[in-house]
């Protein structure tokens, strides 16, 4: 490691490395390579004066790419596009004269720019198909475990732990539904020339339109895209990436969602996240387990929830058909957001994967609330076996208050019950009101909707994307 010189803790200590060559130099300029071949390939099918020994140099030479000579070029001509023409047209000697032909540095630029997110967006989707699996593992095991639900984070009617994980999982249905619409329409920007009109190629078709018509679906075909975008500038739409990075700042948000109510659990020492045996939570005290992972899952979605503000207002400033206010913006904006998401998903992956979940604790809160829960139910037998219910309601009331100022106050146990069996208007024994506190019974259909939501949702998405399943999270510090 260098010392001396700025690294971003992306690359260093949250993204994976798959992600980070997807944002790579070397990945940039052989997709440029390959886009130059895609279009001599095109250019050759469609009549024009590019031979099959050139289209075959340029394959010859398609990923050996002489980065020496492109740089010592870029020092003098100032132009990264053209020094990577030269330098491709030094390896190939036949082929340099057709290299580029017709094309703008936007040809390979924006074209490029959209194959990296695209596969960028590939690999978000894998990582959160995985984080569904070990979700939905998580949910089914604990579907019909009861636990104190909290409205307000004040205590409220019981539900499972495997229910609260399945909302969990929705937010991020929602996000791989966006992340799924967004990845299908992803279009090539094609060759499209200096302003969008594509003049330099009815030059060289000789005013054939059709031809230029299939140039643009060829370039398409061949890089593996259904299509190029209808009518551009110079540039794709910069909407794209705004678009792009919503869906992340999505990600963002439900991972954020998650990080919360994992450090609230483990405050509560209900469920914790892995804990490794030498790692230290506190260089004070010595006894803490910090919940770092959430944390930090916390900390990169807020920069990717502010980070989608970058596109947009990039892709509300474009003049005309371009401006160049858009290019140092959006090398930050885009490839940090993904890198980030990247880390945040290997961090979610790796909680879930570990967490711990302590069921006696559970049980412990979830029975100190439960008598104050079960007043309704004892309330109507009351009045079935011939009680006012007006009359009950605030008597429940007031023995209520006074349990509740007994624990709050007093530090005691919650002795509601017995404070019931004592009043006459209730016809009850303590023995009948412990018998009503099962906590099952008052969790209403969390494990069956668990159950149905795993079945009728998280199944096909799984199903879909067998191919994607497997992966463990590295995550590094």
């Amino acid at each position: 490691m260098n010392y001396d010189n700025y690294v971003s803790p992306l690359s260093e200590r949250y993204a994976g490395k798959e992600m980070q060559y997807i944002f790579s130099p070397d990945m940039k300029f052989k997709t440029w390579r390959k886009l130059w071949i895609a279009l001599a390939e095109a250019e050759h099918e469609l009549g024009l004066p590019v031979t099959q020994e050139q289209i075959d140099e340029l394959k010859e030479h398609q990923e050996d790419i002489n980065y020496d000579v492109a740089k010592e070029r870029e020092a003098l001509v100032r132009h990264d596009v053209m020094s990577h023409v030269y330098a491709y047209g030094v390896q190939c000697p036949k082929a340099a004269g057709i290299i580029h032909l017709g094309a703008t540095s936007c040809y390979v630029g924006d074209n490029t720019d959209i194959i990296i997110m695209t596969q960028a967006l590939k690999l978000i989707k894998k990582k959160l198909v995985n984080v569904l699996k070990e979700l939905s593992e998580f949910a089914r095991k604990y579907k019909s475990l009861p636990t104190l639900a909290f409205t307000h984070f004040q205590p409220a009617q019981p539900t499972t732990v495997g229910k609260r994980a399945s909302l969990w999982m929705m937010e991020l249905v929602l996000d791989y539904q966006d992340l799924e619409y967004v990845l299908n329409s992803m279009q090539l920007l094609g060759s499209k020339g200096t302003t969008g009109t594509q003049a330099s190629f009815l030059e060289l078709f000789e005013g054939d339109h059709e031809k230029i018509k299939q140039l643009d679906q060829k370039i398409a075909d061949k890089m593996g895209f259904h299509s190029c975008f209808p009518v551009s500038g110079q540039t794709y739409s910069r909407k794209v990436d705004t678009r792009v990075l919503n869906v992340l700042a999505g990600i963002a948000a439900s991972a954020h969602k998650f990080s919360n109510d994992i450090r609230l659990l483990q405050h509560l020492k209900e469920i914790e996240e892995p804990f490794e045996k030498n790692q230290i939570g506190s260089s004070a005290m010595a006894y803490k387990r910090n919940p770092m992972r959430s944390e930090r899952i916390a900390s990169l979605a807020r920069y990717v929830m502010a980070d989608a503000l970058n596109p947009a207002i990039t892709s509300a400033t474009q003049w005309f058909e371009r401006t160049l206010d858009d290019s140092a913006n959006k090398r930050l904006s885009v490839s940090e957001a993904f890198l980030a998401v990247d880390g945040i998903l290997d961090l979610y992956l790796n909680i879930v994967d570990g967490l711990v979940v302590y069921e006696k604790v559970i049980e412990k809160h979830l029975r100190s609330e439960l008598p104050f829960m079960a007043t309704e139910n004892i309330m109507m037998d009351a009045v079935k076996a011939g009680g006012n219910r007006q009359e009950l309601h605030e008597r429940i009331r007031e023995l209520s208050m006074e349990a509740g100022k007994r624990i709050k106050q007093e530090g005691l146990e919650n002795d509601l019950l017995e404070r019931i069996a004592k009043e006459p208007m209730f016809h009850v024994t303590l023995e009948e009101l412990q018998e009503k506190l099962d906590p099952k019974k008052y969790t209403g259909r969390a494990s069956q909707q668990t159950e149905e939501f795993l079945q009728d949702v998280i199944e096909p998405i799984l199903q879909e994307n067998t191919n994607l399943l497997g992966i463990k999270a590295d995550i590094k510090v």
